[in-house]
């Protein structure tokens, strides 16, 4: 009697330990489970740890309440003002409401990633190439709004949608590259004439300032003699102040000026003749 009793309790606790085995559940702490029991929902979400099922009539089913890092596939399109790009983007994503993303969508997953694909190429149809080069953080929003509005009844939040790459078409690259060209060299050019401009605004009061002292203009040229014999040359170029030509013309146009120009013909000292004269004195014939 006691062999069968010990024997019906070995039994009882075997499928006792099948049982617990069968229905036992561990949940991790990045996840949450959901109880469907002969196919409709069940009670609340399962929180980690360890959770009990019945076995043959329950199903868990465990979503992943992580963040998830979805590459968005790049996207061929024509932008607003005619020009053809391709878009690759990058969405990040995670589940708040665990039942929601089982009983609401079929694949949370591959909906996020169609809604993602969708959304981009609308972008790229309402935007201009300059916004997509250079304003990626107010279509990074308008992205982000168009994907989480429908992404929430689906108990899935989008937490961040950002533009990775914009590819251009090679004829498009070199014109950019010119125009960039062009607009460097405009500027540079605008900068030069500013600074010639300053320097004749600057050299026209130094001149007005000489204008009232002479004796400035005097030392501002042996300043300049001083600067340039300073570099050891064997040649040294000394300017003639304007005041000395302006003298000189001055003296050119008086009518009391007249130019002398140098001799080149040289006088013969008159010859003395030594001959006796033949001729006689007026007074001595007379007599």
């Amino acid at each position: 009697m006691v062999e069968e009793l010990l024997g019906v309790a070995v039994g009882v606790g075997a499928a006792g330990l099948v049982y617990l085995a069968a229905a036992a559940r561990v949940v991790k702490q990045y996840e949450r489970g959901v109880i469907l029991r002969l196919g409709r929902l069940r009670g609340t979400v399962r929180h980690p740890g360890f959770t009990l099922i019945v076995p043959a009539v329950d199903r868990l089913h465990k979503v992943n309440m992580q963040i998830v890092t979805m590459p968005v596939p790049a996207q061929e399109g024509i932008t607003r003002d005619n020009v053809t790009v391709r878009v690759d983007a990058v969405v990040y994503f995670k589940v708040v409401d665990a039942a929601a993303a089982i009983i609401n969508v079929e694949d949370y997953r591959f909906a996020v990633s169609q809604m993602a694909q969708t959304s981009l190429r609308s972008i790229i149809g309402k935007s201009d190439l300059d916004d997509l080069l250079s304003n990626r953080e107010k279509l990074n929003e308008g992205l982000e709004l168009m994907i989480d509005s429908p992404a929430m009844g689906w108990g899935v939040q989008i937490d961040r949608v950002e533009i990775k790459d914009v590819s251009l078409p090679e004829s498009m690259k070199r014109s950019m590259a010119r125009q960039a060209e062009a607009d460097r060299e405009r500027r540079a050019r605008v900068i030069n004439a500013d600074a010639e401009l300053q320097a004749s605004k600057k050299l026209a009061e130094a001149a007005h300032q000489m204008a009232d002292a002479p004796s400035a203009l005097q030392l501002r040229l042996l300043q300049t003699v001083m600067a340039v014999a300073a570099e050891k040359n064997s040649t040294l170029v000394l300017p003639i102040p304007v005041e000395l030509l302006r003298f000189l013309e001055r003296g050119a146009q008086h009518p009391d000026y007249q130019a002398v120009k140098p001799s080149t013909e040289r006088t013969a000292p008159p010859i003395e003749s030594t001959e006796p004269s033949n001729s006689l004195d007026p007074g001595t014939e007379e007599k």
